[in-house]
């Protein structure tokens, strides 16, 4: 009859979840802390030493050892010991490989290795460092799965191995990833620790510089490493080591010869093919990977001749895997419990445990002196009472007998009687005698050294170092990563990119792109302009910005979002590209577009400000240091009243006039000051009193002695002189700034000028013409104005810029001067002509 038995489920889930997930902890997944090994590497190491396949040794089949290993310790598949055993033989995976591997272990490109059958395996040199004195009781051994046999709970480890190696796991509820590290730096930390139990973290860095990779490659930054090593937490970031190199036909091209760790190297290469054939990253030629033996690792990447390599360089960290990041996590097991441990504490439990692996051996090699001196005392007496011993012997009626009676009539142990039993007729010569009172005196020295090392701490510190020091000189090597100085905030290397003038432009589908300010030439004012991109489904260029590379550019966006890049982070394209959608490199939503662009200089963040302007005519002014710190997902720039957008937002230093435009060509002037400062998230004050059906086209700052350019949607433009508008108080209705009529349109664009800037404009069929400033016309602020710019039937101006850059005289076009009603048909191509 079978029995049932009723039970909580709830309570019965608790429990076995939480047996399942201490066993994954404790005996799979993560390493202990004192030999930095899981039960899988330790029963690897073990095995293979139990059964002789030492490094001098010959090597053994793979299968071999794994079904040795399954067999007596670890009772899980094969493949998951083998997977650890051929990891521990990858001089990619492991800084310094436990395991000697002959035959095919893998490759930096994801290649696995043959089969076990295949390959071959033993004990490498220093992996014989962690096992060193495992048969003198150094270390408590316990029983394997089924009770047959006994395993070691832990190595002795003569080196950090959990540093030295670093390890990663992921168990229940939590993950484990150290990197690995530099065994000479590590070991002269643990002897400064040795010395001072008081050292510092800053102290001890001095030693341990940060993660040394075996793929070296570099480290950027010291603040992650820091992070991990004061705290057990920290990322660090990881960069492929890149030289630039001018080839003969005067290209460029990058050559790579190291890359991060644990990237797999065959789809780094893809995913920089697929960047270029997507042309996210325009300008590399050719890709080639000359990876081999005898070199290592060598990737080479050619750029276009008009290419500059740093700018693509720099993309290729941002978008592949030339710059990952290493995310640190020293999770280690400390008497049988995780725990998140410090770089200090790492340190403190090795050191302890080589304090218990020199003590326990001491007292073994004690114990072991101790009874060869029990026994040569033994010897002696024989040796002093030979003939008598020689007659109980012989007058013995059997072995115990003898044993007993010498015992008996000498006061010798049972070991001491059965030595004397034991003992061969050639021990009693003088020669031998004389041997065995060397020994003897010998063995006392060693019992009284022994002694002093277990009576005196200082003397068990000073074995251990030297002990140390001797690994570190027989194993230890040079650094093979970089630590570049910086830190986490200038991982971009500013350094790389050359500071030199960009246009940043911007279409009305929100793709972006950059490229030099010099690729525009100036022509003459009529002309008709040069193609500026290439457009697809109606879209155009609808923003310009002029900027230097290493300069802040700052995206506001009709919904009032402020988001910000560095000028060098947008990629460069060719004229005729259309750019990347902004969406890759700004978190905005489906349907937000950017309204403005605004370059920021680093030292503008002071005693500046922002002034906004709405569609709706209200502005606003807050202090631009308000928008210093804004991450990939953006910032609140501005709220809204009602049905609204964000128009415009301009730079200023709180002492310039504000000039307001409408579409019906109505122009307000006003003191800057007459908006007072306002948070981040205010919506404003009223700007300008729109009439029925109008709304603001155009905002900006006017200083003394500047014109008021306007440019109509049909390509006509003019200057006017400030003096001819007024200064009114804030929301009134403002005056008149042009004649409109439907041959000129109406009003697209107003901006206060010098006279001395470049002039920008955009059609909504992607033409551009760029023209000297001087060549607009300075009218009265009633006319039409004259033609900046003949466009093709249907087409209409998308946006304007003014460019504050000097033209050479060698880079205007050799153009007649043309009049208002000049048609030139003349388009400059890429070179030029």
């Amino acid at each position: 009859m079978s029995r049932v038995t009723e039970i909580n489920i709830s309570k019965e889930m608790r429990t076995s979840f939480l047996d399942y997930a201490m066993s994954v902890i404790v005996s799979r997944a993560l390493p202990d802390v004192r030999d930095g090994m899981k039960p899988v590497h330790r029963r690897i190491m073990y095995g293979m030493h139990d059964n002789g396949m030492t490094s001098e040794k010959p090597y053994k089949k793979s299968a071999r050892i794994v079904g040795d290993v399954m067999g007596k310790y670890h009772p899980h598949g094969d493949s998951s010991i083998y997977e650890a055993m051929v990891r521990m033989a990858q001089d990619f995976s492991y800084r310094y490989p436990l395991v000697d591997g002959q035959g095919n272990f893998g490759s930096m490109d994801g290649d696995g290795a043959a089969a076990m059958r295949y390959t071959e395996a033993r004990m490498s040199k220093i992996s014989m460092e962690m096992m060193r004195d495992i048969n003198k009781d150094t270390v408590d051994f316990q029983d394997n799965y089924d009770g047959n046999e006994r395993e070691p709970v832990v190595l002795p480890s003569r080196f950090p191995n959990l540093l030295v190696n670093g390890t990663s796991g992921i168990a229940v509820g939590m993950a484990t990833n150290i990197p690995p590290h530099n065994l000479t730096e590590v070991i002269n930390a643990v002897l400064a620790y040795s010395k001072d139990g008081e050292i510092t973290l800053p102290e001890l860095m001095e030693y341990v510089k940060g993660p040394d990779f075996p793929t070296a490659g570099l480290v950027v930054g010291k603040s992650g490493i820091r992070r991990a090593y004061e705290t057990g937490r920290g990322s660090v970031i990881m960069r492929a080591r890149c030289e630039i190199e001018m080839m003969k036909n005067g290209k460029e091209r990058i050559v790579v010869s190291e890359i991060p760790y644990q990237v797999n190297k065959s789809r780094l290469v893809e995913k920089i093919a697929e960047l270029a054939r997507d042309k996210k990253i325009e300008g590399i030629t050719d890709l080639r990977d000359e990876t081999s033996l005898k070199e290592g690792v060598k990737i080479i990447i050619e750029i276009r001749k008009d290419r500059n390599a740093n700018v693509i360089l720099n993309n290729l960290y941002k978008q592949t895997p030339l710059q990952t990041s290493f995310g640190i996590n020293t999770l280690a097991l400390v008497n049988g419990q995780p725990k998140i441990l410090s770089l200090k504490e790492v340190l403190a439990h090795y050191l302890e445990h080589q304090k218990v692996i020199v003590t326990r051996r001491t007292k073994f090699d004690l114990k072991r002196a101790e009874d060869r001196a029990h026994i040569l005392e033994g010897l002696q007496i024989a040796l002093d009472n030979i003939d008598e011993i020689i007659t109980l012997i012989r007058e013995a009626a059997n072995d115990e007998a003898a044993k007993t009676g010498l015992m008996e009539r000498f006061n010798l142990s049972e070991r001491q009687s059965q030595a004397i039993l034991d003992m061969r007729l050639r021990r009693l010569t003088g020669l031998e005698r004389s041997k065995i009172e060397n020994e003897y005196n010998e063995v006392q020295k060693t019992i009284e050294y022994l002694k002093t090392i277990l009576a005196d701490d200082e003397k068990l510190l000073s074995i251990i170092r030297e002990e140390l020091i001797e690994t570190r000189d027989k194993y230890g090597d040079e650094r093979r990563t970089e630590i570049t100085l910086g830190n986490l905030s200038d991982i971009e290397d500013e350094d790389l990119i050359p500071e030199e003038q960009i246009v940043v432009t911007l279409s009305n589908s929100n793709y972006i792109k950059q490229l030099p300010s010099s690729t525009y030439r100036a022509q003459h004012r009529g002309g008709r302009g040069v193609q500026g991109m290439n457009t697809v489904e109606d879209d155009f260029v609808s923003q310009i910005v002029t900027m230097s590379t290493h300069d802040y550019i700052l995206f506001f966006t009709n919904k009032g979002r402020v988001y910000r890049l560095k000028g060098y982070e947008i990629p460069e394209m060719s004229r005729q590209s259309k750019g990347i959608p902004i969406v890759n490199m700004l978190e905005i939503d489906k349907d937000e577009v950017i309204s403005t662009m605004i370059s920021v200089k680093d030292e503008d963040t002071a005693d500046k400000y922002l002034v906004f302007a709405t569609r709706n005519g209200l502005v606003k002014r807050s202090p631009l240091d308000n928008f210093e710190r804004i991450n990939r997902n953006g910032k609140i720039a501005i709220s809204f009243r009602g049905d609204d957008e964000l128009l415009a937002v301009r730079l200023t230093d709180g002492s310039k006039e504000i000039i307001l435009g409408t579409r019906q060509a109505n122009l307000i002037r006003f003191p800057e000051d007459q908006i007072r400062s306002m948070g981040r998230t205010a919506a404003g004050v009223k700007g300008i009193n729109l009439r029925e059906g109008d709304y603001l086209v155009g905002l900006d700052v006017l200083a003394e002695d500047q014109s008021i350019l306007v440019v109509t949607d049909n390509g006509y433009g003019k200057l006017t002189l400030e003096t001819e508008y007024r200064v009114t108080r804030r929301g009134g209705m403002g005056v008149k700034t042009s004649n409109l009529t439907e041959r000129i349109g109406e009003l697209v664009y107003i901006a206060a000028v010098d006279g001395d800037e470049d002039l920008m404009i955009v059609t909504d069929h992607g033409v551009l013409i760029r023209l000297l400033m001087e060549q607009v016309s300075t009218t009265g602020r009633n006319t039409q104005g004259v033609r900046l710019i003949r466009m093709a039937e249907g087409q209409k101006v998308a946006t304007v810029a003014k460019v504050k850059e000097e033209i050479e005289d060698e880079e205007l076009e050799a153009q007649d001067e043309g009049s208002e009603e000049t048609d030139s048909t003349e388009i400059e191509t890429d070179d030029g002509q």
